[in-house]
């Protein structure tokens, strides 16, 4: 049982099993730090069947299969570490069936959530889980990803209603239904959602789907310093105020989109705000929201209500992580995230600045702060051993940070490679459970291994504890 043989019995896919040097290479590729890791061979499947098939045969002789869409994610996921084969699902991208009646419809994994908008626009309706890149929806739902319009809108968590998925035998299942809500059996829809790969290849989701807004309106503000920036969005949340989108950008973070885009933004720390609704509603809620931030201090009050303005104004904010890693001047970025209780928000951002500033390091924080979850981008060489661990003791504190503050070590990125040792100090018995569940669904750990669950014999990281 072994990899070479696995690859010798996939040859039914034909053209679509590749073993070139070029195409490796692009899959062994990731958006950070972490070392170019290719597969032995990239399989292209068209149809659930085909998975099934795969799954089959690499179960069979033990080789490793790791899922592949836009491999936009930062913590790893889709690096073959183990070798195998890369599982590219960028060939099952169709929109199965569209229900506006009931506002849902089913996808393949491999579209992108821009190309499903686009498809959904003529019925009015729409898929509004935006993480910022043009993330496969497959890739999304593994990752349990979220974004700048969580704080409305919800997570994948609550925007997926059923899924199709192959096991590591080859066997398809069917989790969940249509119904919005069920009581039957074990909620096995949510165990694969976020499972990063490491329990089944998704290959159908059923999603909600959300009406296109009435109207629409963006603005953009500023203040005096990140603390009355996060205490204007703790009112904002606490007064129950549905925003649509409420985004931190502190003043690195603004200095970089200077740098990579010409922004032109005073270098002081940023709101960007998003409001839906009614038109009657977006006045009003805009006008709400100026209240609460006069309160804080908050200046430069700017208005995108044009569709062209607010695009710009979102595109700039989703090139955060190279507008973070322009600041760097040619150094990768080590990208981090963490979720902590929104009275606690205030406090965990204020450390991680100062945390930042002891460690030498050059560091950006941008926030979905509505829902607590912020972001902190790290410019690294990877080749300077003392530089990395600096950067590994600046992501190991604001881990500490956010446990101690009642809080998770991701809110968005998921586990992957880099934060495996934070998942003892986080779940501590329940990673039993975890690896029994692994075990029970991968007896052979051919799917993604090596990702999201520690090693066994991995003592917990001390920064964590």
């Amino acid at each position: 049982m072994t990899i070479p043989a696995a690859i010798t019995r996939l040859a039914f896919l034909g053209d679509r099993l590749v073993t070139s040097g070029a195409v490796r290479d692009q899959h062994g590729q990731n958006e950070t730090y972490y070392p170019d890791t290719p597969p032995d061979a990239v399989a292209f499947p068209e149809t659930t069947e085909e998975v099934s098939q795969i799954l089959r045969i690499c179960h069979e002789e033990s080789c490793p299969v790791v899922p592949y869409g836009a491999a936009s994610s930062l913590e790893g996921q889709h690096l073959c570490t183990s070798g195998g084969i890369s599982l590219d699902m960028n060939r099952m991208a169709s929109v199965l069936e569209v229900r506006p009646e009931d506002l849902n419809c089913t996808v393949q994994p491999g579209i992108t959530r821009l190309r499903l908008n686009e498809e959904l626009r003529a019925t009015g309706l729409m898929f509004p889980v935006d993480p910022g890149a043009d993330a496969s929806i497959g890739g999304m739902a593994a990752t349990r990803a979220s974004g700048t319009t969580a704080v409305r809108y919800g997570t994948m968590r609550e925007n997926i209603l059923a899924l199709e998925a192959v096991m590591a035998d080859g066997t398809v299942i069917r989790t969940g239904t249509e119904a919005r809500k069920s009581s039957t059996g074990y909620d096995l829809t949510h165990l694969l959602i976020g499972s990063e790969g490491t329990l089944g290849i998704i290959t159908e989701l059923t999603l909600r789907l959300q009406g296109i807004p009435e109207a629409t309106s963006a603005a953009t503000c500023r203040f005096a310093s990140v603390e009355d920036a996060v205490n204007c969005v703790i009112t904002t949340i606490q007064s129950g105020l549905p925003m649509a989108r409420i985004e931190l950008l502190d003043e690195m973070m603004v200095k970089g989109f200077n740098a990579y885009s010409g922004a032109g933004l005073p270098e002081e720390p940023h709101l960007f705000l998003e409001f839906h609704g009614t038109p009657a509603s977006v006045a009003e809620q805009a006008e709400t929201f100026g209240m609460i931030a006069e309160d804080f201090g908050a200046s430069g009050w700017q208005v995108a209500e044009k569709a062209e303005d607010r695009t710009a104004l979102w595109a700039m904010r989703h090139k955060a992580h190279y507008a973070s890693a322009a600041l760097g001047k040619g150094k990768h970025l080590w990208p981090t995230d963490v979720c902590v209780p929104i009275s606690r928000l205030a406090e965990a951002v204020l450390q991680a600045q100062k945390d930042a500033v002891a460690l030498g390091l050059t560091s950006t924080i941008v926030g979905h702060v509505g829902d607590g979850n912020f972001h902190a981008g790290v410019s690294v060489d990877p080749t300077d051993p003392e530089e990395m661990q600096r950067a590994e003791a600046f992501t190991g504190a604001l881990a500490k940070t956010a446990l101690r503050l009642g809080g998770t070590v991701s809110g968005e990125h998921g586990i992957g490679l880099g934060k495996q040792r934070y998942m003892e100090a986080e779940h501590g018995p329940a990673l039993t459970y975890m690896r029994a569940i692994k075990q029970a669904f991968d007896p052979r750990n051919i799917l993604n291994p090596g990702k999201l669950l520690p090693p066994t014999n991995e003592v917990p990281h001390a920064a964590a504890e």
